[in-house]
């Protein structure tokens, strides 16, 4: 520690990301990337912004990303105005815990969960009290009818893949009209249901988004809010008051034409999907015990086996899994769905690790 360093750096746990494993073709399943391109409108729409001499980028971006929230607006059938943008759901996340979740009670997440929750939650000195999921890593609405600063939790839920249905997810904004509710649906288009079709009856709903996942541009760091014109207004002022201009110009292109090409969406999520199923069923043949997932990874165990031995036996062959040495979960692996042909080398890999 440095004698340089504010009081609250010295009481930071950082945040640890996946490894970015510095390989030229690991089978990368530990970040919950997705494994095909995104869009060729992306391209298209980056090099139609650069131009010949990437004369554009001599200026600021357009400060309220208005054509990009407007697609958005329009894909999800709202109003532009119900729509924030930031660098990433996880700055969005953060704008949301210093706007909308900083007050005298603590704010309600689960025991398992994203693990930037509790990070900043200490980094803006937010009180906070984890809920645990049930024994089927599942969340139970009525574990949070308990007064609290607000509520947060991602659907489907990280890192466990489950998903909480949207009667469910109401049941639970209903019962906090009192406190914002966060729902944040990085991994919502691989099989669960949006509550963006919330937002309109529920002022006190906040619903966070980013197309790293489906849209495939986590090289480009784009995220969303969407919710009551007073909860955007919010996050507007802490941005406004932090970085005017957020997002750059080719971000901004990119994610409009990202949004703009909902057939590439549906496409390549099906195939995620149906990836997932396959994943699934050949882990189960090899005896592990996999969580019902919603998301693009699996979240599995092998009663016979170590979770961090079978992790590091697969790194030796230059494959990539998360294991996370946490209470609960540390006999379990996340398995990010990649092709088909990583599935199988995958596979084949484990045969040989539990043979």
């Amino acid at each position: 520690m440095s004698r340089y360093w504010s009081d609250i750096v010295n009481r930071l746990v950082p945040y640890v990301p996946g490894e970015q494993p510095a390989l030229a073709k690991p089978v990368k399943l530990n970040t919950n990337e997705n494994p095909y391109a995104p869009s060729p409108r992306v391209l298209e729409a980056i090099r139609h912004e650069l131009g010949e001499t990437g004369e554009s980028l001599r200026r600021y971006p357009d400060p309220v990303a208005k054509r990009l929230r407007a697609a958005v607006a329009a894909h999800h059938g709202i109003r532009a105005e119900q729509v924030f943008v930031g660098n990433g759901s996880d700055e969005v996340l953060a704008h949301a815990f210093q706007a909308l979740l900083k007050h005298d009670k603590p704010i309600l997440f689960p025991d398992i969960t994203y693990s930037f929750y509790p990070t900043y939650a200490r980094l803006y000195e937010v009180e906070y009290h984890t809920v645990p999921l049930t024994e089927q890593f599942t969340i139970s609405v009525d574990d949070y009818r308990q007064p609290n600063g607000g509520v947060i939790f991602p659907n489907p839920n990280a890192p466990t893949g489950h998903a909480l249905p949207l009667a469910e997810i109401e049941r639970l904004v209903a019962a906090n009209t009192e406190s914002v509710v966060v729902i944040d649906e990085a991994y919502v288009d691989f099989g669960a249901q949006s509550a963006i079709a919330l937002i309109d009856r529920y002022p006190n709903l906040l619903v966070v988004h980013t197309t790293s996942k489906s849209r495939s541009l986590a090289g480009m760091r784009v995220g969303f809010a969407f919710g009551h014109p007073d909860l955007i207004d919010a996050l507007n002022r802490v941005k406004d008051s932090f970085n005017s201009y957020p997002l750059d110009r080719l971000a901004q292109a990119a994610a409009t034409a990202a949004y703009e090409d909902g057939d590439w969406l549906r496409t390549t999520s099906a195939r995620v999907i149906a990836s997932r199923e396959r994943l699934t069923a050949a882990l189960t043949a090899l005896g592990f015990e996999v969580v019902p997932s919603a998301a693009n990874f699996v979240f599995a165990k092998h009663p016979a086996h170590d979770a961090a031995a079978i992790a590091a036996k697969l790194r030796e062959k230059e494959i990539f899994v998360r294991h996370f040495n946490a209470p609960r979960v540390n006999h379990h692996l996340r398995i990010s769905i990649g092709t088909d042909a990583e599935c199988d080398t995958l596979i084949d890999a484990l045969k040989a690790i539990v043979a």
